[in-house]
């Protein structure tokens, strides 16, 4: 698979293997079976799929994809690490960003790091709960710091606004990339961000492109469901309803049908 420049030398893949649904948080009645996990995540690295995308309060994940680089280091040596593209996030805990505490970036980083078995993180995105609370530029300096001492390769940033990006590039604390929503049914990005970006080199990551899984001929005309696998469908159920209701959504999708049978 040909890769993508993030930043001037690094690559990554163009699609991305999402972590969320590794999540036993996220998975609802599922339980999440390690080896399973454990050999799917490496299917699809030995696929080209390289990029892995997980987050250190998505419960267990970290753990499964460090047992999987372990996985590949018994076939592939000490080259296993440099196969994969390792992008993991820092939240801090929702309860104490008004007190925030500038040492709990690397406390997060640090156990990121162990529960991966690796030197270095490829990219840290960096999310902030609420905007009411001023340190998130704080954050940004210490995460800074870890990237000057070789804990961390780039650092992102997740679902910040362009005010916000805009302060943090004017305070030299540019991102190497922004994750956010963008889809069919989302095209937010599509206004300031993505031309602030543009000016200023700062990649786009984009999560949602398929919502979940909704936007597949396996919802072509089938009825608003109400049961769902995982927490993410339930998010873009949401997201459906923003963009005009399942009605709407049908047109989009059989619009859509027709355009990939046209193009095969």
């Amino acid at each position: 698979m040909q890769k993508r420049e993030l930043v001037p030398g690094y690559q990554i893949s163009p699609v991305i293997k999402g972590g969320w649904q590794l999540s036993s948080g996220h998975s609802l009645n599922q339980k999440i079976e390690d080896q399973r996990a454990i050999d799917d995540t490496t299917a699809f690295i030995e696929a080209g799929i390289t990029t892995l995308d997980f987050g250190d309060i998505y419960t267990g994940v970290e753990e499964l994809i460090g047992k999987s680089i372990a996985k590949l280091r018994e076939t592939q040596g000490d080259s296993a690490r440099d196969l994969v593209q390792l992008h993991t996030k820092y939240v801090p805990n929702e309860k104490f960003l008004d007190n925030f505490d500038r040492t709990d970036v690397k406390t997060i980083v640090d156990r990121s790091l162990a529960r991966l078995g690796v030197e270095q993180v490829d990219l840290v995105q960096f999310h902030w709960w609420k905007y009411e609370a001023k340190s998130y530029l704080a954050a940004m300096e210490e995460l800074f710091k870890l990237k000057s001492a070789g804990k961390i390769r780039n650092i992102g940033i997740t679902n910040f606004d362009v005010e916000k990006l805009k302060e943090m590039v004017e305070a030299g604390l540019k991102p190497a990339s922004i994750q956010l929503q963008y889809s069919v049914i989302d095209g937010r990005a599509e206004n300031e961000m993505a031309a602030f970006c543009i000016e200023n080199e700062i990649s786009i990551l984009c999560y949602g492109t398929v919502a979940g899984g909704l936007i597949s001929e396996k919802y072509l005309g089938a009825p608003d469901p109400t049961v769902f696998a995982t927490r993410s469908q339930v998010k873009y159920q949401l997201v459906i309803e923003e963009f005009g209701g399942w009605e709407l959504f049908q047109q989009l999708l059989k619009a859509l049908s027709e355009i990939a049978q046209k193009h095969k």
